[in-house]
This record gives structure tokens, sequence and C-alpha cells, in this order.
């Protein structure tokens, strides 16, 4: 993070210098800029691309840094206000509008101006990812033969089998494709389990990445109420019942937002009852590698014992990686994977080979399972911190469960406090935090936050974070 603050920084003051040089005027050398704005040589090179992607400078190798020729010509103004009856004419006749509602989602994936706690991201923090593993891997997956070849549609074998083994015993390569994250496999999975205007069943709350794939498809998401076990398998039985729904997506291990984690007998009663309607359960499979050191033997997927097909498994890396190492796995049997491999292969061919072999190289090493030991811990330390943080200094906030992996918090504010103005006080205060109103399909019971502890640099900053929550809380009930 300090790494990209100083690129930052040194790109805005090489952007207000630049115009002090005539156009193919030479900038000073690396070497300079590197003693002036004591920075290191990556610092220096990243600013310079930065102004090249601009077009303020070009670069000559071997001769520097200079200033570009100016654009010459302004972009002609154009009218695109007949966008609009072209966006909405659809929408008369679908069953299901196609509105893309990514809040929700661009809210998780936004970076918190400079001085702003994080405690509204979902990944781990720099700190806590394997930059040095994956920096390896990335090296020896290059020198593999045949690195940059086209791989299978399906995904490399061996990394199909590792899938297939972490899944259980009763799934196999052949049932795995390899996917660009687990975003990626759930909008297929949606795309090929439901027709648009389809009702599709949801926890509620849920991810609202999951909310937002299901609308984008044109597709109707039906709540159906979760409690610490997960999700409810009497009123799972009712929304089928009640709307012929084909579908439900479940989070069963550490449910976002909620933490929950549904129990294998309920796990199994869930999908007896969903293939006693005819329907399919997508299991997004997204912290299994997030648990915490107190969190016990975990229950196995969904897909580890369904000789049926019912359930369509969504698993991941980059949770407990990186953001970028966007390397995920479906798993299907019967003649639905045929179907998820179609729409795959026509959305994006296959997932690049080297991000596979990369993949590949990591899970592979003894660095893999020391960082999974070290994410368990510190994941544990930080959710204590919070928790203890939030019950003592922060009584607005009800915290009805406090989970045994993941890597968020899920508060309800308890004293009428709206959280549309909550939200934005704190992040005036300093620290961002997720609200709860997108993690429902329809009107929430009450107010809620997601609180983070991944993307933290520590349990320090934790304690900082809810200092300056305090604040925002007082402000807003003044």
């Amino acid at each position: 993070m300090q790494e990209r603050s100083s690129v930052t920084e040194l790109a805005d003051s090489l952007r207000k210098e630049v115009d002090r040089y005539p156009v193919g005027g030479k900038l000073p050398s690396s070497r300079a800029l590197v003693e002036r704005h004591r920075v290191s040589p990556v610092t220096v090179s990243r600013a310079l691309a930065q102004l090249v992607a601009e077009g303020l400078v070009v670069t000559r190798p071997g001769a520097g840094a200079y200033r570009a020729e100016p654009r010459t010509t302004a972009a002609r103004a154009g009218d695109t206000s007949w966008q609009e009856v072209a966006l909405s004419a659809d929408g008369a006749t679908e069953p299901a509008p196609r509105a893309v509602d990514a809040a929700g989602v661009l809210g998780a994936l936004a970076i918190p101006p400079t001085g702003v706690i994080d405690l509204s991201g979902g990944y781990l923090d720099p700190g806590l990812q394997p930059e040095r593993a994956m920096a390896a891997a990335l090296g020896r997956a290059g020198r593999r033969p045949g690195a940059w070849s086209r791989p299978p549609v399906d995904g490399l074998t061996e990394l199909r089998a590792w899938f297939a083994r972490e899944i259980g015993p009763a799934v196999g390569a052949a049932d795995v494709l390899i996917t660009s994250g687990g975003q990626t496999a759930l909008t297929t999975a949606l795309r090929a389990l439901a027709a648009p205007g389809a009702p599709v069943l949801m926890e509620s709350p849920t991810y609202p990445g999951i909310l937002a794939v299901a609308r984008a498809a044109g597709l109707r998401p039906v709540p159906v109420p979760v409690d610490a076990d997960g999700v409810r398998p009497e009123l799972l039985a009712r929304a089928f019942r009640a709307t012929g729904a084909r579908v439900l997506c479940c989070q069963p291990l550490f449910q976002n937002p909620t933490g929950a984690l549904l129990p294998a007998e309920r796990g199994r009663e869930v999908v007896a009852i969903a293939h006693s309607f005819g329907a399919f359960v997508v299991e997004d499979d997204f912290a299994r590698r997030l648990a915490h050191e107190d969190a016990g033997p975990l229950p196995a997927p969904l897909a580890a014992d369904d000789p049926d097909g019912v359930v369509v498994h969504v698993s991941s890396l980059t949770k407990a990686t990186s953001p970028s190492l966007r390397v995920g796995a479906l798993a299907a049997r019967g003649p639905v994977r045929e179907r998820l491999r179609a729409i795959q292969a026509v959305d994006s061919f296959f997932v690049p080979r080297p991000l596979q072999e990369t993949a590949l190289e990591l899970v592979g090493s003894p660095a893999w399972n020391r960082h999974l030991r070290t994410v368990s811990a510190e994941l544990t330390a930080r959710r204590e911190t919070l928790a203890a943080a939030v019950l003592r200094h922060l009584p607005e906030l009800a915290l009805p469960h406090i989970p045994s992996g993941g890597y968020h918090l899920w508060v309800r504010l308890t004293d009428g406090t709206s959280e549309d103005a909550l939200v934005p006080a704190a992040l005036r205060a300093g620290v961002a935090v997720s609200p709860g109103r997108p993690y429902f399909g329809a009107e929430p019971p009450a107010g809620h936050l997601r609180l983070s502890f991944a993307g933290v640099t520590g349990r320090a900053e934790i304690t900082e974070a809810v200092r300056r929550l305090r604040v925002a809380l007082d402000g807003v009930a003044r």
C-alpha cells in the first residue's frame, strides 16, 4: 500500500513538472529522480509508466524520458441521449428487467482515500497475501514448457484434479471446469441454470455480487431467511413450492455476510429438498480456506456427497491469496456440466494458461500450507480484536454471531441509527464500512453494517477504526 501511495505522489509531482519542458525535452534521469524524491527505482519506473499511459511522456530505450507531443484536436462532443431509449426499450417486454445494480460490488472493490481505514473490503491486506510465494510460483510457471501456449478449454488437468481433491473423493477432474475466479463461475452457473424471468432462491441476507449477477441476467431473486445455522429448511421448501424456482444459491460455510455455518445434517436436508423439487443448488464455497483456528472440523462441501448431481459447486483461490489471482473452479455432474462448459467457452474461451500454471505452482509448494496457517492465525486474532472492541465501545451495534471463519462481522443497528447516515459519517471520520442494504434482495428488517477485518494492516488499525466509528456514531446521534 505504501508503494502504491509513493507512485501516486511521484506521478502527481512529475505531472506538474512536465509543462516546464519543451515538447521533446528530456526529463531528469531515473537516477536523478530517485535521489531528488528519495524513492526507489521501482517507484520511479511505475510513475513514469503512468505518465506514458496518459500520453504526457514518451520513453526511448537507453535514452530516457521526454515530454510527449500534446494532442492538438479535442474529441467531438456528441449526443448520447438516444441510448436511454435503446437501453430501456427491451424492458417493456422482458419478464424481469436486466438492471445491473453493482453498488454493493463496486463498494467492496473501491479503494478508500489515503488515510481512511478500510473495514469494507473483501480481500486480504497485502501484508497477509503470499506475495513472495506467488512471485516465486509465477517465475517457475513462466519457465514451464508450453507455459504460453493455449490451454484446454476445461482447464489444465492437473489443476482440475487439485480442485476435485479439495472437494472430496466423489468428485473427479472430469467434473471440474477452471474459471476466472468465483464471480465468473457464479455468472456462468446462473446463466446455465435459469432462463430470463425465472425466480432464483437466495439466502437473505446474501452476497451482493450474486444478487447483481441474477438481476443482470434478468432473473428474479427470491429471499429465503437464514439463521445462525444457515438457510432455514422449512422456509426453503415453502419458497420452492410457492415460486416454482429451480435454483437455490447458498454459501454453506461462513456465509457472507452473517458468518453462518451450515451443519452437515442441515446441508443434506437442503440438498434433499432441492432434489425433491427438481432444483439445483449453487454452492459458493468461497471461504473454506479462511477458517479460523477455533473453527474445528469443517463440514464437507455439499458437492462431496451428491451422486445425483444436484449441487453445482463454486470454489476459488482468490480470497485466500490475492484479488489478482483470479483462478476458480466449477464442479458439476451430468448434462449440466456440458451446458456450463459451453457457456464458459462462448464467454471467455479459457483461463490464461500462465495464470493456471502459477496457481498450480503455488498450491503445490510447501509455502501454501504455511500461508494458510498464517492466515488462519491472523484472521482469528483480528476477529477477536474487532469483536471485543465492538462489544465494548459500540453498544449501538448488536453482534448476534461471532463467526469461526471468513473475514468480517455482521452487526445490526439497534438504536434506530440510519445506515444511510452512518456510512458517509464514518467515511468522514476516516473509516470505510459496508452498508447492509445491498445484502438484501427485499426490504431489510433493520439497519446493518458489515465490518471486514481482512484488509487492514493489523490489530492496531482495527482498534483505531473502532475509535473512528465511535466518533461517527456520536456525530450522527447529535
